[in-house]
């Protein structure tokens, strides 16, 4: 498109917002647009659009529009994101099994600091509540979805001639390692007068232990969401779940999804009381999307030596993020459980 990317929500004129759709395929003439605020990212913005067609389309007369708002620099910081979420919805959408909204069209700059995603409203499916946390029944239905994610794409390696998509290398450790106490030390100042001890514990076992994990060699790997927390699920009135936020993908160790799905959001009782069954019934769906040779004791061990995906998204989110006053109770919510079952599960714990 030869139009300039909106990074607010005004720039999504009629005219724009009709170049767009043309340009995927949709003979239509936008007339009019209301836009309104929803959801509750912490990197980009999100938007309903009530649209005004000139002339009848199947196309629906709303639709959200997801782009990259903020300054230029927290733009640029977030542009490896925002071209993560333009490659999924593009390229690898179709080749999963995992419910999602359908995307209508897409633009993203050379320089991935601008975005626009124009996606399913699906309402009347409400959003997760990361710092209420989920049910017991609803982290289930999340878990086995995401085995639809997992299962196609599980050890293919034709992830890897996507674009931006590998296993960590030791150059990536060295660049995790320059930046992860530095941002760790950043947290904690930012929570000083919050943090038990239990979290100051897991935040100095994330700083001593991420490097080897990082480029430790995975026997198993698939897509990850990478980000895979109520807050980025839609819930639809009759029990069903879609998977929002693509802009974390990347190739690795499924139970990673798993294990930072049930560390931050099931309240501490409840996942403890309730997480071996969740990991059974995923391990269940794996094999109905045609996984072998995977056994479900496999499956167990690789959940809880992939706790530590909690810890480091935490960290690296909280430093990515505008800082706000839910943000900061959703971060340290989401520290405080994923602490307790580091402690519960982890080699030697953290006590």
């Amino acid at each position: 498109m030869s139009l300039d990317i909106p990074t607010s929500a005004t720039e999504l004129t009629p005219k724009w917002l009709t170049a767009l759709l043309r340009s995927h395929g949709h003979d239509v003439t936008v007339e009019g647009v209301a836009s309104t605020p929803v959801g509750s990212g912490q990197m980009a913005g999100s938007y309903r659009l009530a649209l005004r067609y000139r002339d009848a389309t199947a196309l629906p007369s709303t639709m959200v529009a997801k782009l990259a708002t903020g300054s230029a620099d927290q733009r640029s910081f977030g542009s490896g994101a925002f071209r993560n979420e333009v490659r999924f919805y593009r390229n690898l959408a179709a080749t999963v099994r995992v419910p999602l909204p359908r995307c209508y069209g897409s633009v993203l700059s050379d320089s991935g600091a601008e975005f626009v995603l124009l996606l399913d409203d699906l309402a009347p499916a409400t959003q997760g509540d990361q710092i209420a946390g989920c049910g017991v029944d609803q982290a289930r239905t999340i878990a086995v979805a995401a085995a639809g994610l997992h299962g196609p794409r599980w050890c293919d390696d034709t992830l890897f001639a996507e674009p931006g998509l590998a296993l960590p290398t030791q150059a990536d450790r060295e660049l995790m390692d320059s930046v992860l106490a530095p941002m760790t030390d950043a947290f904690r100042d930012r929570f000083a007068d919050r943090l038990s001890t239990l979290e100051l514990a897991a935040l100095d076992w994330l700083v001593a232990t991420a490097g080897d994990w990082l480029v430790t060699p995975v026997r198993h790997f698939a897509l990850l969401h990478g980000d895979l927390r109520v807050d980025n699920v839609m819930f639809g009135p009759d029990g069903s779940v879609t998977f929002i936020d693509w802009q974390a993908i990347t190739p690795g160790q499924p139970l990673r999804d798993i294990g930072f799905l049930l560390a931050t959001s099931l309240p501490v009782a409840d996942r403890r009381a309730h997480e071996r069954a969740i990991v059974g019934d995923y391990h269940a769906a794996l094999l109905r999307h045609g996984v072998t040779d995977y056994s479900l004791e496999q499956c167990w061990h690789d959940y809880t030596t992939e706790l530590i995906q909690a810890p480091l998204i935490i960290v690296f989110g909280c430093g990515a993020a505008q800082s706000t006053e839910r943000g900061d109770r959703m971060f340290h919510t989401m520290l405080t459980r994923s602490a307790a079952a580091i402690d519960d599960l982890a080699p030697g714990g953290l006590r």
